[in-house]
Order: structure tokens, then sequence, then C-alpha cells
């Protein structure tokens, strides 16, 4: 028998993410993927996955889901409350669950977003090579939606390992300021000097219009040069458009393909990231930097993702063990009668 989760509870906005639909923007597919790529690969990592393994990212609150078979290895990155049956456990902890424990997800205590992934993935069928949910287009997930109550995810793996926890220290992660670093280009002659030098120079605040298409931003508008439509082309993650409003959207994991407004700039990569995890009200700044900063800036993030398995440790007595488990291990190793 498949060993399922079965969703109790769903968050507010819950999907299936991997690195999504690589390649494919040119035939009208939109990328989709984990808006918080770091994340993500800290909670496959916990379980022992690949960084790129379909895991579920979750918005200001998470999900409650209940163990059919198993045992199973789940884990949690993010900054919440966490309780098995009604009992706190810690995040960034691999927890090994068994038929019938219900985990419960609480709202997060900041950010945006967090994941939560299992040992082994999910038993998607890949769209396009993808796990990747894209609402707007139904497309991969469970039906193309967000998770719902009542929702059954089948996973890979019919048992998790019989091994130790582990845990990651969060604080050993870069630490994600407000400043955004992005390339200006490819359409800032569209811009008058005045209008990039606000740009650059202006705090911009995150709007309450911002999901994981893109992200609007209240603050200075920004001046055109010639006019705010292009012949229309294809909207790179972290492309910065600006219409006729003057007031910039940063486009984000699941951007449109094509766009028809000039682009000011494109936010790095791993910025792209700490923008998705704003809330509204929170306040930015842009700094510009050249193609090969930018490039170091990727590469470092690559190493970060890679090396994340050598920051894991022991979990020590985070890790939940059953009765049947227990009585399995030899606790008491090396004694022989009670008179040694």
């Amino acid at each position: 028998m498949t060993t399922h989760l079965r969703i109790v509870a769903a968050g507010p906005s819950s999907t299936i993410q991997d690195r999504g639909r690589v390649g494919y923007q040119r035939y009208g597919v939109s990328v989709a993927g984990a808006a918080d790529p770091l994340l993500h690969a800290a909670a496959n990592a916990l379980v022992g996955n690949r960084p790129g393994e379909g895991a579920v990212e979750f918005t200001l609150a998470g999900d409650s889901v209940t163990v059919e078979g198993g045992p199973v290895r789940i884990a949690v990155a993010a900054d919440a409350e966490l309780a098995v049956d009604g009992e706190p456990v810690p995040g960034w902890t691999s927890l090994r669950l068994t038929d019938g424990q219900t985990l419960r997800i609480g709202a997060l205590r900041g950010g945006m977003r967090g994941y939560w992934a299992v040992e082994g993935g999910f038993a998607l069928q890949p769209v396009l090579g993808s796990v990747a949910t894209h609402i707007r287009s139904r497309m991969g997930g469970i039906d193309g939606g967000a998770l719902k109550a009542g929702d059954r995810l089948p996973l890979a793996l019919d048992q998790a390992a019989d091994r130790g926890e582990r845990c990651l220290d969060p604080s050993l992660l870069p630490t994600r300021g407000d400043r955004l670093r992005v390339m200006l280009g490819p359409q800032q002659d569209y811009f008058t000097p005045a209008g990039i030098e606000a740009f650059l120079e202006e705090d911009y605040t995150v709007s309450h219009e911002a999901d994981r298409m893109g992200c609007r931003l209240d603050g200075p508008a920004i001046e055109h040069a010639r006019g705010f439509n292009i012949t229309s082309d294809g909207i790179p993650l972290g492309a910065v458009q600006v219409p006729g409003t003057g007031r910039p959207i940063v486009l984000l994991a699941d951007r449109q393909t094509t766009g028809g407004y000039p682009k000011i700039a494109c936010v790095v990569g791993p910025d792209v990231a700490a923008l998705a995890q704003m809330r509204p009200g929170e306040r930015l700044r842009f700094t510009a930097v050249d193609a090969a900063e930018a490039g170091r800036i990727q590469a470092r993030h690559r190493e970060l993702v890679d090396g994340l398995p050598a920051l894991l440790q022991s979990a020590g007595g985070f890790a939940l063990y059953d009765s049947g488990r227990l009585l399995g291990f030899n606790l008491i190793g090396g004694a022989v009668t009670g008179w040694d």
C-alpha cells in the first residue's frame, strides 16, 4: 500500500514546488518553482533529499497533515510553532512520524513563506519535467491547485529510512536585509536620469498587491523617457517592470513569460527570494551591481545550497520514537547482570 500524507487543514496558499519548469518559457509556459529556493533546499536537506525535490511551500501559515501508512520522515524549514499530536516539536529538524500521527504547522513568526519536505519526495507525475504547481495554468502539483483539506499526497517511499534525525541551525543561513541588488537594464534607456536616480536612491514599500507572480511596490514614481510600451519580450526572474503609473513591479516565480512594459533592472537571484519573504509594509531599497558581481553573488548562493548537507547536525533528543522502535534498540549495551 502506498503511504500518503492526508491534508487535515491547509494553509491559505500551500502548493507543491520544486525548481520549476526550466526551458519552456519560449513556448509560453511559466517556470513556477519555489519562491525561496534556499529554504526549499534546506527542508529537503533535512530529510536527505536532493535540493530540487518537490516540497510544500506554505504562505503565512502552514498545514496539518496526518500520516497514512509509513513511517515517514518530514521536516519544516520555517520559524513557526509545530506540534505532533498536540505536543510541541522543534522546527529545522527531521521528524519520524508513524501511521496516524498528525503534524500541525502554525503561523509564521516572520517572513511570508516556509517549506516542508518528506523523505523521498512525492509520487507525482511530472508535467514538462516538473511537479511545481502553477495555479493560473492549472499545471502540476495536485490537480494544478493549492492544497486543500482532504487531499492525499502519495509518497515515493513507503517507509522512511531507519536512521537518526538531523537538524539545521538557521543562524548559519545568510541574514537578509532590505537592500536588493539589481543589474540595470535591459531597457534603462526608457527612463530619465531622474527616474533612474529615484529607483536607486529612494525607499520603496511592499504593497498588498503581491503574490507568487509579482510584487508591486509603493514609493516615488519612476519617470519614463520614451513612453511605457515596448515590443513584448521575455521576462526573467526578478525583472523590474515599470508601467505607466511609474510604480515598479518585481516579477517572481509565477511570472508571465513575456511582457510589454520596459524593464529598468533585474533583481539578482538570491535577492528575489528575499523580496518574496517580505510582508506588505516592509521597506526596501535597490542597489546597482555589475554583471561580474551579480555572477559572484549567484555562485556563492549555489555553493551555499550545495553545502547545506554539511551544515546539518545530529538532532539528539529532538527525534520522535515510537515504543516499537525504542524496543528495537539495545539501550543498555554492555550490561550483563545487575552486578556488573
